[in-house]
């Protein structure tokens, strides 16, 4: 290629490019679309060419380019052409891309001056370009030959308007020296949408061909006609010298003695010629780039400083150095083990905002799902009734019983504390299932090392088995401790003659508080138990629909209020008499809903015989039932009976309900010791010999095992994504590295050229004639509107159109409202 001003600006671009492929990003810089607007036979394909350097666009005389031609060079190792209309072709010889570009114009629009916005899309791969599109466009005209319609400078116009509106195209308004440069049209289309100059270049052709004693020297000094970048003139290469094969290098150095010699242009000569072009092109690509420089150095850095921690681990890992395998081996084991205790202890150093840890979720096993599991074994009232009743007669016999039997009462505990052992194991499990959870969560970073990874689960997960058997043994010895022996001495246990002197509150509400807190003291009524907000799912559409409230449970209430202020309250509910149930999920709804309802089938809430209340997770659901249970309401299949009036049977002997009454509050009230025993001693014995413990193995044994295997070396075999995924970060790291490199060179050896200071242009004035209108045959119409700014065009840019339609009484030209053509994507 014969683009000179590109090769400093090309190989570092390139090496970006390179650099920013190998990191696996993609060079968005943007680089600027380059448009060539100006009249027919202005010498626009050959400006075009002369900036590619290579021979490749038709010519002739008249309208040759009949359709844009979307030129992309993109950077390659070899050098060949592309068409889109010929996919998987590849064409290496330039003048077979000329005569595919005029056998395309012809398919569409004929070989009778025909015009079509349909663009022809081709690519040149090269390794001497950078990654630009070049727009070739029709030459504007305004008398319609051949079978071009009648409206065919309106076409022209939108036709290029689609292209140069763009913020990001630079416009070449291409206009012959021997021409009137203020009726040039390039320059008015490009002044409609650049009206600051900021992205206009005018270029003087056919400066060879003016009149003698005729110069363009006060124009090419941007003192006649000025624009804000001035003019560049440029002699190209007539027909005889295309025909006769002349190379652009050639008509290069003709081009430069032209200017050097001719006595009007010499002094500037250096500023003019298609070599200064290119370089003023180059400036403005260099300025660009130098814009979106630091956008991209600090997204690289970013990556980059990412990448460091992980980057220096690999380096120094060296997969054949039984040493450093070792090393990495003995960081891995401390790394699990600390992990593991900070999810197991919690830390602040990095807190999940998501998900509960694993020491939080054993948390709530302790304290809110053993609770729970503790109540739903409790017996209900009428059972348990039933259950003295039978023991006391089976103890008497066949004989009256004068005194209440302690025997009875020590049975019925018995057969109390032994249904103690499922919620117990079910606990242990509990804990031990959070245990392996939160090892997978652990070992899950051991997954560059499979083998290692594998070895670790089993031991750890064989410890926490071991340990949880001899948890369970505990357990179990725990219980049979208490019913070895039944100590009606405590000091929390009523006695009997505290139970028989409940009996005589016959009309008044029996000692329920201790039951129904398992030993602990009765809240006060007025102590709120928990707040939150629930959602009452189960409300007709007539009634407002599911709706979220903010309920306060008490222990004697349950209240919701229209929000949190507290300030309007829509219901007090009262407790007594009311159970809960679970509900199933919907398919339509992902909430957790839980019922109440009344024991004595009475309406909950207005005419509802349930109230549905919906939780927005499973965590949120098990604490309000825990809430609940401390409130005294209980499940669905445990029933309480708080009153304690009647007998659960017609009993005959008066005494003997008495007696039953009487054992039923004793066992009551040293069940609640035991409840108040294992709640405290169960988490404790759990805490010691199953966490503490694999937390000791983890630490202290782990290592050790992991070496008695005698497969030091085996374990540390990296699996075939580690190895990739290692190299693959080596890789990246080494690239943005040098992406970086190549900014910082880049901007040390470049400049930003600052652009011209304004001019007064306003000699130039948008044209504004009218649509064209519908004529008769063979009769044109008015000459085509311009169209105006586009709506991304900056304020400043529209006032000023609007200031020089109002100084002409005319309104601001309108913009055709058609669709850019098509241009691929560069990938």
């Amino acid at each position: 290629m014969g683009n000179r001003g590109m090769e400093d600006l090309i190989p570092l671009v390139n090496r970006l490019q390179h650099a920013l492929g190998s990191a696996g990003q993609s060079c968005s810089l943007h680089l600027p679309q380059i448009a060539v607007v100006g009249g027919q036979s202005a010498g626009k394909s050959s400006v075009l060419e002369n900036f590619v350097g290579r021979d490749f666009l038709p010519r002739g005389s008249g309208m040759v380019t009949r359709r844009p031609l979307i030129l992309q060079l993109l950077t390659a190792d070899t050098e060949h052409g592309e068409f889109l209309h010929c996919k998987g072709k590849k064409f290496t010889d330039f003048e077979e891309i000329c005569r595919e570009i005029e056998a395309e114009t012809q398919r569409i629009t004929g070989s009778n001056k025909g015009i079509s916005p349909v663009p022809i899309n081709l690519r040149i791969y090269s390794p001497n370009v950078l990654n630009l599109t070049l727009v070739d466009l029709p030459g504007i005209t305004k008398v319609p030959v051949g079978d071009q319609p009648a409206d065919i400078e309106y076409q022209i116009r939108d036709m290029i308007m689609q292209y140069i509106c763009k913020d990001n195209c630079l416009i070449l308004a291409v206009t012959p020296a021997n021409t009137d440069l203020a009726n040039s049209d390039a320059l008015k289309l490009a002044k409609d949408v650049d009206p600051q100059g900021q992205r206009t270049i005018g270029v003087i052709t056919k400066l060879d061909l003016m009149d003698k004693g005729t110069d363009a020297r006060n124009i090419l000094e941007n003192r006649l006609l000025p624009l804000r970048r001035g003019y560049i003139g440029v002699v190209n290469r007539s027909q005889k010298d295309v025909v006769g094969k002349k190379d652009i290098k050639a008509a290069l150095l003709a081009e430069k003695d032209f200017f050097l010699s001719h006595p009007s242009y010499k002094h500037m000569a250096e500023s003019m010629g298609t070599p200064y072009l290119q370089k003023t092109l180059n400036q403005q690509l260099t300025n660009h780039i130098r814009e979106s420089l630091p956008a991209f150095r600090s997204h690289l850095q970013s990556q980059l400083l990412s990448l460091n921690k992980e980057a220096e681990e690999f380096k120094q890992f060296s997969p054949d150095d039984p040493a450093r395998r070792t090393k990495t081996l003995l960081q891995l084991a401390q790394r699990l083990a600390g992990d593991f205790e900070k999810l197991i202890e919690g830390s602040g150093d990095t807190v999940d905002t998501v998900n509960l840890s694993g020491g939080a979720k054993i948390n709530r096993i302790f304290h809110v799902r053993f609770p729970y599991e503790l109540v739903q074994i409790e017996s209900d009232e009428k059972k348990l009734r039933q259950e003295i009743n039978y023991a006391i007669r089976n103890i008497h016999g066949v004989r009256t019983g004068l005194f209440t039997p302690d025997m009875a009462f020590e049975a019925i505990v018995k057969k109390q504390l032994s249904c103690l052992k499922r919620p117990c194991i079910t606990f242990v499990d509990m804990v031990s299932q959070e245990l392996i959870s939160t090892l997978y969560q652990c070992i899950n970073k051991l997954s560059s090392f499979p083998k290692l990874q594998e070895e670790t689960e089993r031991l750890v997960t064989t410890e926490i088995r071991e340990q949880e058997s001899k948890c369970k043994e505990q357990v179990l010895m725990l219980i049979e401790i208490q019913l070895a022996y039944i100590n009606t001495k405590h000091e929390d246990f009523i006695g009997f003659t505290t139970a028989q002197q409940t009996n005589n509150q016959a009309n008044k509400k029996t000692h329920a508080g201790m039951a129904a807190n398992h030993g602990v003291a009765a809240p006060s009524r007025l102590i709120v138990i928990r707040k939150g907000w629930l959602t009452i799912s189960n409300l007709g559409i007539m009634k407002g629909g599911a709706r979220e409230y903010w309920f306060i449970l008490s222990a004697e209430s349950l209240s919701w209020f229209r929000d949190d202020e507290e300030k309007e309250k829509k219901y007090m509910l009262p407790l007594d008499n009311l159970r809960f149930r679970d509900v199933e999920k919907t398919f339509m709804s992902s909430k957790c809903v839980f019922a109440l309802f009344n024991t004595e089938l009475r309406n909950v809430y207005k005419d509802y015989k349930s109230l549905e209340l919906a939780c927005g997770s499973q965590e949120e659901l098990d604490s309000w039932k825990a809430s609940l249970l401390q409130a005294g309401v209980y499940p669905e299949k445990v029933a309480v009976d708080e009153q304690g009036n009647g007998a659960p049977e017609n009993f005959i002997d008066p005494q003997l309900e008495r007696q039953v009454e009487t054992i039923r509050n004793l066992v009551e009230s040293y069940m609640s010791i035991i409840y108040k025993t294992i709640k405290d001693l169960m988490p404790k014995t759990i805490m010691h010999l199953m966490i503490n413990s694999v937390k000791e193995f983890i630490s202290s044994e782990l290592l050790a095992q992991l070496y008695a295997l005698g497969e030091c070396s085996a374990l540390m075999d990296e699996s075939t994504e580690q190895q990739k995924y290692r190299e693959e970060v080596l890789r990246k790291h080494a690239a943005l590295k040098e992406a970086l490199a190549v900014i910082g060179k880049f901007s040390t050896s470049t400049c930003t050229t600052p652009l011209p200071p304004p001019v007064d242009s306003s000699w130039l004035r948008p044209s504004s004639p009218t649509l064209p209108k519908k004529t008769s045959v063979g009769v044109r119409g008015h000459a085509p509107s311009v169209p105006r700014v586009p709506s991304n065009a900056s304020s400043k840019s529209t006032g000023s159109l609007q200031q020089i339609a109002r100084q002409h009484h005319r309104a601001p030209p309108s913009v055709p409202r058609r669709h850019p053509p098509a241009i691929p994507n560069v990938k």
